[in-house]
């Protein structure tokens, strides 16, 4: 019963939705030939409340699925990223398979641009929502960096010696950079409004006016209730980026000029010896 009530108000929803677009003058299709389905988000201890059945949309009925993409982010009903590390990794270790197979016939540069094109390019692709996954998925998605196809190393060797040669971020380090750039963007007005409106300055708050962090350039960071989703959204993992940089590179006077000192900070922080 329960679950049929929740069926029911997300038809609910979603006739109000589709009556706003009709009054603007917009058209909500959701024919199956249009290949339409949909994902129901929750929390791993909440995931047996989810409605299995299907969900009216107009005069269709959409079932549920457990996996959505969408702009090439696969996106899981529990938002681990699982789906979306499984697909990048099976994507990169294709394209090492088969630059592999031609490596005797390219130069270290061209090898090393092929390496670059085809797999660092697909983990760096939409990294910043893949802020707080597990240690596994990003262990999963570092193994794909390998660096003993582009210095013909020996399998047993070490691959960590043979990175910093390359100048290539960890993972960590790579969702970082991306979580810095988009809030650099926010604070100098470039980047889009919906993402800058969930980003504050404590300089902008006034009970922290008087702070001595109010003189920096510093993000306050929203209070979460939970950890597995709160903790991940944007206005947090952004704001907790970004505080853990030093000033030096948060004043940068230009976007050029901070992804150069950013890279800088986070590739000494990823290599640095304990």
């Amino acid at each position: 019963m329960l679950t049929h009530c929740k069926q029911e108000r997300l038809s609910v929803c979603t006739d109000e939705v589709f009556s706003w677009m009709m009054s603007n003058r917009l058209q909500l299709n959701p024919l199956p030939r249009l290949r339409c389905s949909g994902v129901l988000w929750s929390s791993a201890r909440r995931e047996n409340q989810i409605p299995t059945g299907p969900v009216r949309v107009g005069d269709t009925s959409v079932q549920p699925v457990r996996t959505v993409r969408d702009l090439g982010v696969y996106i899981d009903a529990d938002v681990t990223m699982s789906a979306h590390v499984t697909a990048v990794v099976k994507t990169c270790f294709a394209a090492l398979r088969q630059i592999r197979s031609v490596r005797r016939s390219m130069t270290r540069t061209t090898l090393l641009t092929q390496v670059h094109a085809l797999v660092v390019t697909k983990v760096d692709y939409c990294s910043s929502v893949l802020s707080g996954i597990p240690g596994q998925l990003l262990q999963r998605l570092q193994s794909v960096f390998n660096a003993r196809l582009v210095f013909s190393a020996r399998k047993s060797g070490h691959i960590t010696p043979l990175l910093p040669e390359l100048h290539w971020l960890k993972v960590p380090e790579i969702i970082q950079f991306r979580l810095c750039v988009v809030a650099y963007r926010c604070i100098i007005g470039t980047a889009p409004s919906y993402l800058a409106e969930t980003l504050h300055s404590t300089a902008d708050v006034g009970l922290r006016r008087r702070l001595r962090c109010a003189s920096t350039s510093t993000l306050v960071m929203p209070s979460t209730r939970r950890t597995t989703l709160g903790d991940r959204a944007f206005p947090v993992t952004a704001a907790r980026a970004w505080i853990a940089l030093p000033s030096s590179v948060r004043s940068a006077p230009s976007l050029l000029q901070f992804r150069r000192d950013l890279k800088t900070a986070l590739f000494q922080s990823s290599y640095s010896s304990p």
